[in-house]
């Protein structure tokens, strides 16, 4: 008997068990339509306390804009590909992708006995040049005197003349490999030369690796200068009339973040693409905002190109839950409390910390509503607890 009077008992337990979670359930389900239908009463204590707000529909003007998109970009003067003037051996590639570079600095050494050999032709050329200069001198004076032939004079003229576009050429050479002419004139040869950084930046790219034969064709490392960092838009030929130098810019990286960044219009393109029929519009980003974005990065931007005036609540007023907004409607007002009618609204787009409600006429002109505190009212109302 004691068997059966227990398992009756765990039976009451079970069904007891499986009508507070049908319960639980139908009470999540229903949620925004007990808030949509009941009222919440808020103490004016309370209110004082949390520092709750109590404003109006209000006319604010909302941005009238051009959806585009495109990347990050940095100006042509701002990227530099670095090569060798001459092939090579990589000695020596102290840096690393991401490295901090000052212009004039070293970012390579290239080993070549060919640099050697030009070395020397510069030499014996120098060493030539003086003796074929006193020679030409020497032949100018004799013809004015008459004591020489033009012939000779005209030779003389002429290996100079040879020998100093030989000297000059090579001495160009021994410059842009960074090997100092005046310097090898006086013997000192060396058989590696370094190249520097023609820019102030960062390493974006290293193609090389100690013991790499580049020849100067070949890509050695990329530098980015982010200074002047800016956006490149890409805009179709029907919005193309609608902008102007020094419109407002609305912009996001979707990648890497939901938060809205500014810039302006600069620069618009007066090309456009026969096939896509779409133009470039350079776009400058606020300089607080500059060190948050890389090259390559794609973003997606309204231009504003206007605005127009529609009826709004901060955007603190609207409250999302289950997929719904409300907004919190005074119903009545006495010395102790409000009393709030939560009401489901159409919501337009959101500028300068204000939301536009689409259905506002059906509100009258004087309604007010809880503009800040709502959202905590909100929750506990669907968590099934009262305010008072």
């Amino acid at each position: 008997m004691q068997y059966i009077k227990s398992i009756l008992l765990l039976l009451a337990f079970i069904l007891a068990s499986c009508n507070i979670s049908e319960k639980e359930v139908e009470s999540t389900d229903s949620t925004s339509e007990e808030i949509a239908d009941g009222n919440i009463h808020l103490s004016k204590a309370q209110f004082e306390n949390a520092k709750m707000e109590i404003g109006q529909l209000t006319e604010k003007p909302f941005a009238q804009t051009v959806q585009t998109n495109g990347v990050i970009d940095v100006p042509p003067q701002s990227r530099a590909v670095v090569s060798a003037f001459a092939g090579g051996y990589i000695k020596n590639t102290p840096l690393l992708v991401g490295s901090k570079v000052s212009k004039g600095q070293r970012l390579v050494t290239i080993e070549n006995p060919e640099f050697i050999t030009m070395q020397q032709n510069y030499m014996e050329t120098v060493a030539q040049l003086s003796y074929l200069n006193s020679e030409y001198e020497r032949q100018k004076t004799m013809l004015a005197e008459k004591i020489t032939s033009q012939k000779s004079y005209l030779k003389a003229e002429s290996e100079y003349k040879t020998a100093l576009a030989r000297s000059n050429s090579l001495k160009k050479n021994l410059e842009m490999l960074n090997i100092n002419p005046a310097s090898v004139a006086a013997g000192n040869i060396v058989s590696q030369v370094n190249i520097y950084s023609p820019l102030d930046g960062n390493v974006t790219q290293v193609y090389v690796n100690t013991g790499t034969y580049v020849s100067p064709a070949d890509k050695i490392i990329e530098i980015m200068n982010t200074d002047h960092i800016h956006m490149e838009l890409k805009v179709f030929e029907k919005d193309l009339l609608q902008l102007k130098k020094d419109q407002e810019i609305l912009f996001s990286v979707p990648e890497a973040s939901t938060e809205t960044f500014k810039g302006d219009v600069h620069l618009v393109g007066t090309s456009i693409d026969p096939n896509s029929r779409i133009a470039m519009i350079h776009g400058h980003i606020n300089e607080k905002d500059e060190q948050n974005f890389t090259a390559g990065m794609f973003v997606e931007a309204q231009i504003v190109i206007g605005t127009s005036n529609h009826l709004a609540l901060p955007e603190d007023a609207i409250v999302e839950l289950e997929g719904k907004n409300f907004v919190l409607l005074i119903e009545k007002e006495d010395a102790e409390e409000f009393e709030l009618h939560p009401v489901a609204v159409k919501i337009g787009a959101t500028y300068n910390g204000y939301t536009s409600i689409e259905n506002a006429s059906e509100f009258k002109k004087d309604s007010k509503f809880l503009t800040k505190g709502g959202f905590v009212l909100m929750q506990e109302e669907g968590a099934g607890g009262h305010s008072h």
